[in-house]
């Protein structure tokens, strides 16, 4: 098998659903630009090297939908030649399109692939615009639709995880990514273009841009301040608004080249995938899929817990990552876990946070001058994935 290297790993600021800066600016207009910033900053590399695109998203439909990973591949003028998948795996599509993208470059299918994330949240609603279950096993299965919320609900009451624990975990999720938007150390973000429509004196609307260059949902709190928050999935719960993820906007894309591609056009790798895995557990619970996932892939890879010099762990609720993080026996690292804050501050855009998990990794290995990072995440219907990469 051959190896298959990262060249390029970057990603757009991370805006609030509905309320941030991203909220009328279509998927495409995303993805197409951090596809087009990726190759333009990845010296040596052209459109017409490129031979195809997967991208993950969580719900492609709507704006988001007829294969927005071709689409949106055009939009960024790449050549008619550069074909464009696009995967689902709920939370772990970005990641999975990245792994899928790699195998390619592995397998000699491609030589120059892209595997990239986007998801609208303000466009296209968690869950879709029309969800629909299946009758007869949505009786008798339920737990496969449950919201997940409930499912943090049930993580917390059946392992323990403290109202206190997960205030505290959320706070200091935003006080990290405050510290590194106001250091500069998000070295992955590209600024992107937004868009906004004015109305004019004679009544129309003109479309008007303007750049966004940093996360938007950053607000810093206290455990405090924050366990004064109501809970919102049951009335007696401990999961809140601000213990949980932010529904979030915004795009990343990951460049991947074999090593032969690499020496013909002068490219520089800075890092591979050391492998990926994923594993389900009870869809009622399915924010534990981290703490399956990272030990299957460290015994898939032969490395230990140890060997992890950047854990970048979805925080989809602090309920889950908590429990995660302690059942691996980790909690004595949290000096090496998402060390920029997570998705309670910077935002979960589900099809787009693998991809953008991947590139906040590899930056802050290179930040820290660390060899491995893991990526890993919950998804709904009950899952876990976790992928290492190493830095070259």
């Amino acid at each position: 098998m051959r190896e298959a290297y990262i060249v390029q790993s970057v990603r757009t600021p991370g805006c609030k659903q509905k309320k941030g800066q991203f909220k009328e600016t279509r998927p495409e207009e995303l993805l197409s630009f951090i596809m087009k910033s990726a190759v333009e900053r990845t010296q040596g590399l052209k459109p017409e090297h490129l031979e195809d695109v997967m991208c993950g998203c969580a719900f492609p439909e709507a704006e988001q939908g007829l294969n927005i990973g071709r689409v949106a591949n055009q939009m960024a003028g790449f050549p008619e030649k550069v074909s464009g998948a696009t995967v689902n795996r709920f939370c772990a599509s970005g990641l999975e399109a990245i792994a899928l993208a790699s195998a390619r470059v592995q397998m000699g299918w491609s030589d120059l692939t892209l595997g990239a994330g986007v998801e609208s949240m303000t466009f296209v609603p968690m869950g879709g615009n029309i969800p629909r279950p299946h009758p007869e096993y949505s009786r008798t299965n339920a737990e496969m639709y449950v919201s997940m919320g409930v499912t943090a609900e049930n993580v917390a009451n059946r392992y323990n995880v403290s109202r206190e624990d997960q205030d505290k975990f959320g706070a200091e999720s935003q006080a990290k990514a405050a510290r590194a938007r106001d250091n500069g150390l998000f070295k992955e973000i590209v600024p992107t273009p937004a868009y906004k429509y004015v109305k004019q004196d004679n009544g129309t609307y003109k479309k008007e841009e303007f750049t966004v260059s940093h996360d938007d949902g950053i607000r810093q709190s206290t455990p405090e301040q924050l366990g004064k928050l109501r809970p919102v999935f049951a009335a007696d719960g401990s999961v809140t608004a601000g213990n949980s993820s932010q529904t979030t906007d915004g795009a990343a894309a990951t460049i991947i080249a074999s090593k032969e591609k690499c020496d013909e056009l002068g490219l520089k790798p800075v890092a591979r995938l050391v492998g990926y895995t994923t594993v389900g557990c009870k869809s009622d619970e399915m924010g534990v899929g981290p703490r399956y996932a990272i030990p299957k892939i460290l015994e898939q890879t032969g490395l230990a817990k140890e060997d992890i010099d950047i854990y970048e762990i979805n925080e989809a609720f602090a309920s889950q990552a908590l429990y995660s993080i302690r059942e691996i026996g980790i909690a004595d690292m949290m000096d090496r876990i998402n060390i920029h804050g997570g998705a309670i501050a910077l935002g979960h855009p589900l099809g787009c946070t693998g991809a953008k998990l991947t590139a906040t990794c590899l930056a802050n290995l290179e930040e820290v001058g660390g060899k491995y990072g893991i990526v890993s995440m919950c998804m709904g219907g009950g899952m876990g994935a976790a992928a290492v990469f190493e830095r070259i």
